[in-house]
């Protein structure tokens, strides 16, 4: 897979997870379809990491693909004792539990890893496509350019 295509396919996996962890109900079905698009995300964040640290593009968006890639890590460790339970019955403060709060940062980091991985996405195809060499004049809103392929 092309990494540009990678890099894009990150963001509507997370977007379809998102979506799966609204759906009503805790159906085995959806627990298991969750967990296996997060190793997904965790194989893509990685994939594409690797793929952009191999290229000259800009040192930030080398920056940010990183640390996507390690908050993909991230929410899968928070995701284990959501699997398991852990923390469900403790409560903590004002009866917030354990689990809710885990859940909690399950929920940010997977925000995190969206947001960073549409401008990951965006700036390696921007650089990629060498669009920041051509200015624009201010206010002017140009139609896209036709591809050649």
């Amino acid at each position: 897979m092309k990494l540009w295509m990678s890099l894009y396919t990150m963001i509507w996996v997370v977007f379809i997870e998102f979506l799966l962890a609204m759906t009503p109900g805790t159906s085995i079905v959806i627990q298991y379809l969750h967990i296996a698009l997060g190793l997904v995300i965790i194989g893509l964040a990685s994939y594409n990491f690797n793929g952009v640290r191999w290229t000259s593009v800009p040192g930030r968006v080398k920056r940010i693909a990183k640390t996507t890639f390690i908050l993909s890590i991230a929410i899968g460790v928070l995701g284990l004792p959501l699997y398991f339970g852990a923390g469900a019955a403790s409560s903590i403060l004002f009866g917030i539990t354990l689990g809710g709060l885990i859940l909690f940062f399950h929920v940010v980091v997977g925000f995190a890893i969206i947001t960073q991985a549409a401008a990951v996405a965006i700036a390696y195809d921007m650089w990629e496509d060498k669009e920041f060499a051509k200015e624009t004049a201010s206010g002017d809103v140009p139609e896209m350019p036709v591809q050649k392929y």
